[in-house]
């Protein structure tokens, strides 16, 4: 057989190949026309080399391919799998060779080629185990001199690197062709040779197994190696071992091909003479060998025979699969109605079908998270949450920044009062950096929604049969959900506009209340400081009267005087409040007070009752009533200690005051914070009046807690007058503040703290309804909108699709 009759025969067989592994995609439900569809490649057409170092694999494979671009070396020069995915292009010249990288094509030299496999090779010898797949070497090589195989060259049996895992990666479980090489002059022992027994341990039936003895050149001086080759090749008087596979006889280091690169056969035919000329060659060595048997073109027709033979093995199993896959279809039309399947309608019923099944399983992966259906929760709950938390808040609010922006907007002086155009400037600016989270959460659960419809479109079983339509299927899907994608984007953008655009005001007023309060405390302080220096003066006094002198007995009587007012406040201090307390926590606090009236400017004795949970203190006229008479909402008010004199509307009471020395005032007003409003009915104060010190010390304490937990103020009767904070926080008191001094760094510092408050609090709302505003324009929709389009198009589609 000549060379282009045995090209021929592998160009067939590729034809045939190709369609037993579409036959295969068919059985397996795969769409044999879609190049993406996961399948198991064939591997009819794979020839692996298996032989010693030194044993000449790489120079047959050389043979092979046409030109000389594999190393080769008596010290094996393989250290890693090679793999040479050769296609065979006729238009091209017999010298060309075109490397394909990915979409680009090179064309290269062999001995540039040779060159580069050898540097790489050196250094994965150096760095690596040089086994297995990730040390592959992989080339695809078009040439016109080439069958169109895919040859795969091993290191050296005998080699370290060498392992029986390795071997059966690329020559078992499969129906490669192997290449068993052995050098002539180790005829003689080929039935104890090792790569012939790991051959059998592949295939003991020797159906893809072809024995090549290599370098007979080398031999021809040696009459009893001779003989060996030609009874093995002959079949006559050869070992067991190597009597049941096909046997093919070539020279040494590629003699044929060297000789057509040199340029000796000037002609495009050269290495067709070439071959010739190798078979010659053995025939004047070999003489009792059969001719068929000799040189490179008698290798590629027995690959060819090998090819064929596993083909007609695997064929009857394959057609007898696809005959049961054909009667499951048979089975279904028959069941749908061939008659209804032939039609229009028929076919529209059948893919409507198919779409209820396609539903079912995506509606499954959505709702029960199987497959990638977690995906769309894990994003809301982890990388959502954690991109928000990694925004640069610190850099943002760093004071320098602030000041900077503040600067920006108000100018120097307005930021020591409340700069709210620079404070909204910087809430805007921190609160855009939430956007492109938001973004790239809808894009991660866009991708799981797609992932969901490939997995879902490849569970349904009907789908697998109609391969055009499941592609169909999924590309409606998925621009259904590149139109949710597009929204949802939309729709979270959207959400952090809303909070940029409006900042309460209430915020705003806050920071000064807020201000205002510290400014408060600190004139409490103060006052608390005078307060006790003045008691530790009039003690000075009381000390300096008690100490023995000569006076006279209005001295003495002043003496006594102030002794028994301060007997009767210490046994008001012992005897205790006279209060009842109930309650889980002690939170109701109830006992008489005496209110002063409106009406008459008359004292009532009333039972009053303290909810501190509620902050509510009501009033009934006797302890065994139901219900009140009033209700005061202490977060209104403010509380103020003052003295009786100050409420004695008479001028009879009046004398009678200035006439007597002033004991230890027992009266508190209450007050609203908003001088126009009221606090009790239509009253604006509200004067109470403990029976005892005790009494007004526990209520003192009780409704100052409740008041001042509320934001309100309380003030005691030494309070000066201009620092009174009785009316509300926001009323009228700026000018207060514009009289003090502020340090703008300090004033600036605390505003920044203010507000990462309310920019983290704002942050944490969106990290809460973004994903609510995802599932609603993307999750929500593909279960209704996507599955609702799909019916649409099926049941009017703009274009006629084919099912089949």
């Amino acid at each position: 057989m000549s060379s282009a009759a045995a090209m021929e025969a592998i160009d067939e067989l590729v034809q045939l190949s190709e369609s037993m592994r579409q036959a295969a995609s068919l059985l397996a439900d795969d769409d044999p026309s879609d190049e993406t569809a996961s399948r198991r490649p064939s591997t009819f057409l794979n020839a692996v080399a298996l032989g010693n170092v030194g044993a000449g694999k790489s120079a047959v494979l050389n043979s092979l391919i046409g030109h000389p671009v594999l190393p080769t070396g008596e010290n094996g020069a393989t250290r890693a799998p090679i793999v040479v995915d050769l296609e065979r292009d006729p238009g091209l010249s017999s010298k060309s060779i075109v490397l394909q990288i990915d979409s680009k094509s090179q064309q290269v030299s062999a001995s540039a080629l040779r060159h580069s496999l050898q540097d790489r090779l050196s250094k994965g010898a150096s760095g690596g185990s040089g086994r297995g797949r990730s040390d592959e070497i992989y080339l695809k090589l078009r040439t016109s001199t080439a069958p169109p195989l895919k040859l795969i060259d091993l290191p050296g049996i005998d080699q370290r690197v060498m392992d029986d895992s390795t071997i059966s990666e690329y020559a078992g479980h499969n129906d490669a062709i192997l290449i068993v090489v052995i050098p002539a002059m180790q005829a003689a022992d080929v039935a104890s040779s090792r790569v012939l027994r790991l051959a059998k341990d592949i295939d003991p039936d020797g159906t893809r197994t072809i024995g090549v003895l290599s370098k007979v050149d080398q031999a021809a001086a040696d009459a009893k190696t001779v003989s060996c080759v030609q009874a093995i090749l002959s079949n006559k008087g050869a070992p067991r071992a190597a009597a049941d596979i096909e046997w093919v006889a070539l020279i040494g280091q590629s003699v044929s091909i060297a000789s057509a690169q040199s340029g000796s056969v000037g002609s495009e035919n050269s290495l067709e003479t070439a071959w010739r000329a190798e078979a010659e060659t053995l025939k004047s060595i070999l003489t009792g060998a059969p001719q068929s048997k000799l040189g490179r073109i008698a290798l590629v027709d027995t690959i060819a025979k090998q090819i064929r033979k596993r083909m007609k093995i695997r064929l009857p199993n394959m057609l007898s699969r696809l005959q049961g896959k054909s009667q499951i279809v048979q089975d279904e039309l028959a069941r749908l109605g061939e008659s209804m399947v032939q039609s229009a309608e028929g076919t529209r019923a059948v893919a409507l079908e198919l779409c209820r099944e396609f539903e079912d399983k995506f509606l499954a992966h959505i709702t029960s998270g199987e497959g990638s259906g977690w995906k769309i929760v894990a994003s809301f709950e982890g990388k959502f949450p954690d991109r928000i938390k990694q925004l640069p808040l610190d850099r943002h609010f760093d004071l320098n920044n602030v000041k900077r922006i503040v600067l920006e907007a108000d100018g120097y002086q307005p930021y020591l009062i409340s700069p709210e155009k620079g404070l909204r400037s910087l809430i805007k600016g921190v609160l855009e950096m939430a956007k492109e989270p938001s973004r790239l959460c809808v894009e991660e659960v866009h991708r799981v929604l797609l992932d969901i419809v490939n997995a879902a479109a490849n569970a349904t079983p009907g789908l697998g049969r109609y391969p055009p339509f499941k592609r169909e299927v999924i590309a409606i899907a998925s621009s259904a959900l590149d139109a949710f994608k597009s929204d949802a984007k939309k729709m979270v953008v959207a959400l952090v506009d809303m909070e940029r655009a409006f900042v309460p005001p209430k915020h705003f007023i806050r920071l000064v209340q807020r201000r205002m309060e510290r400014q408060r405390r600190e004139d409490e302080l103060k006052n608390s400081r005078s307060s006790k220096k003045g008691q530790d003066t009039d003690q000075s006094k009381m000390n300096r009267a008690s100490s023995p002198q000569t006076g006279s007995d209005e001295t003495g009587g002043n003496l006594k005087s102030m002794k028994d007012k301060s007997n009767q406040q210490d046994k008001d201090t012992k005897e205790g409040p006279n209060l009842q307390v109930a309650g889980p926590g002690g939170e109701i606090t109830a006992g008489y007070l005496l209110k002063k009236s409106a009406k008459d400017n008359k004292w009532s004795r009333r039972w009053f009752v303290l909810n501190e949970k509620s902050g509510k203190l009501g009033y009934t006229k006797k302890q065994e009533e139901r219900h009140f008479r009033g209700v005061i909402v202490l977060e209104e008010c403010n509380l103020e200690e003052i003295e009786e004199g100050e409420i004695s509307k008479s001028s009879k009471d009046s004398k009678k005051a200035n006439g007597q020395e002033k004991g230890p005032s027992l009266v508190f007003k209450i007050t609203n914070r908003v001088a126009y409003k009221t606090v009790l009915k239509a009253h604006s104060a509200v004067i109470l009046k403990a029976e005892s010190m005790a009494d007004k010390v526990e209520w003192i304490k009780k409704i100052k807690g409740v008041i001042q937990s509320k934001g309100g103020s309380v003030k005691g009767p030494n309070t000066p007058e201009d620092g009174s904070m009785r009316q509300s926080r926001s009323d009228g008191s700026l000018d207060t503040m514009a009289r003090r001094p502020a340090d703008p760094e300090e004033e600036l510092r605390w505003m920044s703290q203010e507000v990462r408050g309310y920019v983290e609090a704002v942050l944490n709302s969106l990290a809460a309804n973004v994903p609510k505003a995802i599932v609603l324009c993307q999750v929500e929709k593909s279960k209704e909108d996507m599955l609702n389009q799909l019916y649409s198009s099926i049941r009017e589609p703009a274009v006629p699709w084919p099912i089949w």
